[in-house]
């Protein structure tokens, strides 16, 4: 069982940056973030996978979210830019076991994720 621990949560006004890190405890395959607003359900964010050029993002957050991975430490990392308050919820770290690069998998199902960490809070205010 791999468990994930995100850190770097918090307060920030419209337009400002947050950097988000989550670490796992093993391996893992695909990496990414998860986020739930109040009311909404969970929707994907970001994922990278660990080999290739698999790095997806919700039509949402593309320019603005980075997605990126420290493969040897198990680590990833969310730099969300020019916040809004739209960008307000509970983020998750998500992660799949395995994966095959060559199969042309796109990993934005919350159902293709075998770990989730427990959701750090991000809020913008306006």
């Amino acid at each position: 069982q791999v468990q994930l621990v995100e850190t770097g949560g918090g307060l920030v006004q419209a337009g400002g940056s947050l950097r988000l890190s989550c670490t796992a405890s093993g391996r893992t395959y695909v990496m990414g973030w998860f986020r739930q607003a109040p009311g909404k359900e969970r929707e994907f964010v970001a994922a990278k996978e660990q080999i290739g050029a698999g790095t997806y993002y919700a039509h949402s957050v593309k320019g603005r979210f980075t997605i990126s991975r420290d493969i040897p430490n198990n680590m990833v990392y969310l730099e969300m830019n020019n916040l809004n308050p739209e960008d307000t919820a509970l983020y998750y770290c998500a992660a799949a076991r395995d994966g095959n690069p060559a199969s042309g998998t796109v990993y934005i199902q919350a159902a293709q994720y075998d770990y989730w960490g427990q959701g750090i809070q991000v809020t913008v205010s306006s």
